[in-house]
């Protein structure tokens, strides 16, 4: 099944729901803002997107900048933080199987699916 992480404010979340819609393919929608991570659920979606924490981290968020910039974490510690404060987390991030990209391009969920 398809997953996507998404965050109904973000206008690129919004493209990439929209680019499942138009696969008519099945997918389970999760709203991460709403439906709180685990540390284990981040921990698998980033070693499925073949990244390290950090790369899944959005730097421009405000909470970045005053509680972590300038701080160094470990992996571990850069995933509690994304678990903490879900607004970090780049979006959307399409799962399908083993397979994962963060959705930006837009392109990128349509090598997957």
């Amino acid at each position: 099944m398809i997953k996507i992480y998404h965050n109904p404010r973000c206008s690129k979340s919004r493209l990439g729901l929209a680019a499942l819609e138009a696969s008519g393919k099945e997918f389970e929608i999760i709203k991460y803002l709403e439906d709180e991570l685990s540390s284990k659920t981040l921990t698998s979606i980033i070693s499925k997107l073949g990244i390290k924490p950090i790369d899944l981290v959005r730097k421009n968020e405000a909470i970045w900048k005053s509680d972590y910039k300038n701080k160094t974490l470990t992996d571990q510690e850069l995933i509690e933080a994304m678990v903490k404060h879900p607004k970090l987390i780049e979006r959307p991030i399409v799962i399908n199987g083993d397979k994962a990209v963060i959705g930006r391009p837009t392109e990128a969920i349509l090598e997957i699916i």
